[in-house]
């Protein structure tokens, strides 16, 4: 592990070796005058500017609140606190760049303010944890809270005067240190986003104040030993890929914590090269971080994720700005930038800015890859498929990833489908309400655990009605899948893993396929899920659904009159099963009307596979689930059993000109001709030319042929 050495007892030295001047974080006293001008001169950082100028007008206007603490989240001691650090940034950034003292004295009253009453205050009576923060009801937004508020200190540093400075540092900011690293040292010494949020908070407050020892702390953990603090979240948080292990969701809320704490021991300490740090991580997190987003610009929703964060959010302007400005990312950021539409007013929003204005942008440009998973990269990972332009691209997120920590699902071999700028097949993510305060005060519902988690809820296989690990968190650490294969070819993109611990005396095998056979308009979805056992089980892969069902040409029982719960457990308990269908043998066919287009799902069917349509809802009395839909291919009891499918995106439907075209899928048949332990081969009719599909488990130099 790389080690920081200080180059004082005292007050850390500049890049210069001199004092550290302020500001000095994300607008530095070098620069404050060269983003003024750049204020007038690039329309991207003139338009941002504006728009930070609106926010600091609006707060020096009204009435500075510091209430007492009361509220979760939401309500409204938790907004006002919020508020507050906000205004306290974008005021401490308009008093450099205009020198109105009105927006410093406005930081200046609230940070004395604050120092008068947060003493004063007890632990949040609303807290979430033991023992839980104080200013908000979480320990995680007091840290939030200050990383936030450290930068607005640092831009009225030296308008402040030598007593203010120490009435803030001695009487709020020593408390609120003290508050993150002891109080809740279990938390800042965690290896995960809470404990990042802690030490960036501790660590950009020590450095500003000078307090080489709350440095320390933040780099190397309380016990100064290494195996806690900012430079082991790194080695234990990421893999080598730049993946994140909670999921894309909290890879975009972490990433901040990460690139700020980083710039800021880049700006006081550049010797120790923190860019550079495992082979230029965080530049490569804050790439991979954009391609686990679809083209609609949503971070696909593994884990517990809320389906609506796109990169537009704050912390990925961050992001982009400071890869692209200080680790020298490539110009296809700027195309991300260019779609925020905002940068941040400081030097990297700057260069930003300055390098769109010159038209240096190139298109961003999303690829077909394997993402490691695990600080060694050994932890399964995340396989991606695309096909297409932009517009109309379709992707195939499969997830063979480990655990991912408390905000993990049991969902190992789930599968994602978009098309068309839309979901086709979509992930639940978590069952919250953000800051809604009626709906459990913003937090996770206990649907989150009985369905979000469970994994009928995911678009993977269930065995004997039961969530993969019994749905126990610590068991699902102990393992992770394995890739079996990846590669692209010129009309193909394949991805396979397998896991052989969900489950005890179950392998499950998955292997997907963009496939574009000749002249077809996009590509198919082949989606052979092999399973291996000694003993017969019930096997259910359910295939959750965007849209409305236009075909299902087989026999189909509905339950018109009354329906019930599936169970009463492990998931079940919260579907409604609304009809069930049987195939005599042969091929099943589901046409799916979604976004103006069409999806057929042709699969393969024998005597005993049962088709479930169900909608989740059921066991809800306080209204916290989505009404989705889903398809389940259900075998009552097999061994060893091989679910193959192939979904075809086709056709057009306009309800404006009441026109449809292509309503027919051109696939026309799909035959399983050879089913082995070591090799599956199928065949696929696609209008009247027949394609063989042989998949050779392991013979990794040959493991697709498509002839």
């Amino acid at each position: 592990m790389k080690t920081i050495v200080f180059l004082c007892a005292g007050v850390m030295m500049g890049m210069a070796g001199t004092a550290q001047q302020h500001p000095s974080i994300m607008l530095t006293k070098a620069n404050v005058e060269v983003v003024r001008q750049g204020a007038t001169a690039y329309p991207l950082l003139q338009q941002s500017f504006k728009s930070l100028k609106k926010d600091a007008d609006k707060a020096i206007a009204t009435p500075i609140e510091v209430p007492l603490p009361k509220d979760a989240g939401g309500g409204a001691t938790h907004e006002r606190h919020k508020r507050n650090y906000q205004d306290m940034v974008a005021c401490g950034m308009l008093y450099q760049l205009t020198k109105e003292e009105r927006y410093a004295k406005f930081v200046k009253d609230m940070l004395l303010q604050y120092a008068a009453v947060y003493n004063t205050w007890p632990r949040h009576p609303k807290k979430k944890q033991i023992p839980g923060g104080k200013m908000f009801w979480q320990n995680l937004n007091d840290c939030v809270w200050q990383v936030y508020t450290i930068q607005a200190y640092d831009c009225v540093y030296d308008y402040l005067g030598a007593a203010s400075r120490k009435t803030i540092e001695t009487d709020l900011f020593e408390p609120i240190v003290k508050e993150l690293s002891e109080v809740n040292g279990e938390i800042f010494n965690k290896i995960h986003n809470h404990g990042t949020w802690s030490v960036a908070a501790v660590g950009m407050t020590g450095y500003v104040c000078g307090r080489k020892d709350w440095v320390e702390k933040a780099l190397k953990g309380t016990a100064l030993d290494g195996k806690a603090g900012f430079l082991a979240q790194l080695d234990q948080l990421f893999s080598p890929d730049g993946y994140y292990t909670e999921g894309p969701y909290y890879q975009r809320y972490a990433i901040l914590p990460f690139l700020l704490f980083a710039r800021t021991i880049q700006q006081y300490q550049p010797a120790q090269k923190i860019y550079e740090y495992r082979n230029a991580l965080l530049k490569k997190a804050v790439n991979t971080a954009l391609q686990c987003t679809y083209t609609n610009k949503v971070f696909f929703p593994l884990n517990d994720a809320m389906k609506d964060k796109t990169y537009e959010s704050e912390e990925i302007v961050y992001a982009v700005d400071i890869a692209y400005s200080d680790m020298q990312a490539g110009n296809d950021l700027l195309d991300i930038a260019q779609q925020q539409q905002k940068v941040i007013v400081g030097d990297a929003g700057l260069k930003v800015a300055k390098a769109i204005a010159a038209g240096d942008a190139a298109s961003f440009q999303y690829k077909p890859m394997w993402i490691r998973d695990g600080a060694d990269g050994k932890q399964g990972g995340i396989g991606i498929l695309r096909s297409g332009d932009n517009e109309e691209q379709s992707c195939v997120v499969f997830k063979a990833a480990s655990q991912g920590m408390g905000h993990g699902h049991f969902d190992r071999l789930n599968v994602l489908f978009y098309d068309n700028n839309t979901e086709v097949f979509p992930d639940y993510g978590a069952v919250r309400f953000l800051n809604v305060e009626t709906k459990n005060g913003g937090n996770y519902t206990k649907e989150n655990d009985t369905w979000g988690k469970q994994t009928l809820a995911h678009n993977t296989l269930v065995v004997d009605r039961q969530s993969q690990y019994q749905a126990n968190e610590k068991k699902g650490e102990e393992h992770a899948p394995e890739l079996v294969h990846f590669s692209t070819g010129s009309n193909y993109q394949v991805v396979s893993a397998q896991d052989n611990n969900a489950y005890p005396g179950v392998q499950l095998r998955r292997t997907v396929i963009l496939f574009k056979p000749d002249g077809a308009p996009a590509s198919l979805l082949i989606d052979v899920f092999n399973v291996q056992s000694a003993q017969k089980h019930q096997y259910d892969l359910p295939f959750w659904y965007q849209g409305h069902i236009t075909n299902a040409p087989f026999e189909i029982a509905a339950n018109t009159q009354t329906i019930q719960a599936m169970g009463d457990k492990q998931g079940y308990q919260h579907v409604w099963l609304n009809a069930t269908g049987r195939v005599k043998e042969g091929n099943g066919v589901i046409t799916l009307l979604n976004n103006k287009k069409f999806y057929t799902t042709t699969f393969i069917a024998d005597t005993a596979l049962r088709v479930q349509f169900i909608t989740s809802g059921a066991g809800d009395p306080e209204f916290n689930l989505r009404n989705e839909k889903a398809f389940v291919l259900s075998q009552p009891a097999a061994a060893n059993q091989t679910f193959i499918s192939v979904t075809e995106p086709h056709g057009k439907n306009n309800p404006i000109a009441e026109v449809t075209t292509g309503a027919t899928p051109q696939v026309k048949a799909v035959k399983l001709l050879k089913d082995e332990a070591g090799a599956t081969q199928l065949e696929i009719t696609y209008k009247k030319k027949m394609y063989t599909i042989t998949l050779q488990y392991n013979d990794k130099a040959s493991f697709i042929t498509i002839n």
